[in-house]
């Protein structure tokens, strides 16, 4: 007997977030395929505020996007993916005229993944490039364990180019932040006794 695996779409997604049983689960859907976290770790939570204040401090200054934590994002012609960035960041001259009360039908200029224990590398290299398929410009992916950020992008649209910025390295907001820069070390200064 064949077994047909189920296709989800960002409705299912959405239908199944209102329901007080998954208050504590995170959906994602990568190819229609449901993915279910529960709630992130401590140190999860910490690194994403720190870049997030970083990157909305900035942004106070110049106004040119917005930031944003745990939110979904989908490309605008793809109803079965919808990753959702520990942090991310999306011009305004990106954006849907009105502010979605769902998932953001674009996906954001950069996106920022912290790598969890639960997940290898591989996985998160795999998110970096639905993202940047899919109209990202630039992913970090925070490793906690290593005290990097790999900076991801795309080289002729079509093959994944990382870079590692160590410890005492600089991120730079590139033709999305212009001027912006955070050390590494900024960013796992919380993680410190």
């Amino acid at each position: 007997m064949i077994i047909e695996k189920q296709l989800y779409t960002i409705d299912d997604v959405w239908e199944m977030a209102q329901d007080p049983e998954n208050e504590h689960v995170f959906f994602e859907l990568i190819d229609g395929e449901l993915i279910a976290t529960t709630r992130p770790r401590n140190t999860h939570g910490l690194l994403a505020t720190e870049i997030a204040l970083y990157l909305r401090h900035f942004n106070m200054k110049h106004e040119i996007g917005q930031v944003t934590v745990e939110s979904g994002y989908h490309p605008p012609d793809n109803r079965y993916t919808l990753p959702g960035p520990d942090v991310a960041f999306t011009r305004f001259d990106r954006m849907p005229e009105r502010q979605p009360e769902k998932w953001v039908a674009v996906m954001p200029d950069l996106a920022v993944e912290i790598v969890s224990t639960s997940e290898s590398v591989a996985e998160a290299r795999r998110k970096a490039e639905i993202y940047l398929f899919n109209g990202s410009s630039v992913v970090w992916l925070a490793q906690p364990d290593l005290l990097t950020v790999e900076v991801c992008r795309l080289i002729d649209g079509t093959q994944l180019q990382i870079e590692s910025v160590d410890h005492d390295g600089k991120l730079g907001g590139e033709n999305i932040l212009p001027g912006f820069e955070l050390n590494v070390s900024d960013i796992f200064a919380v993680l410190r006794d």
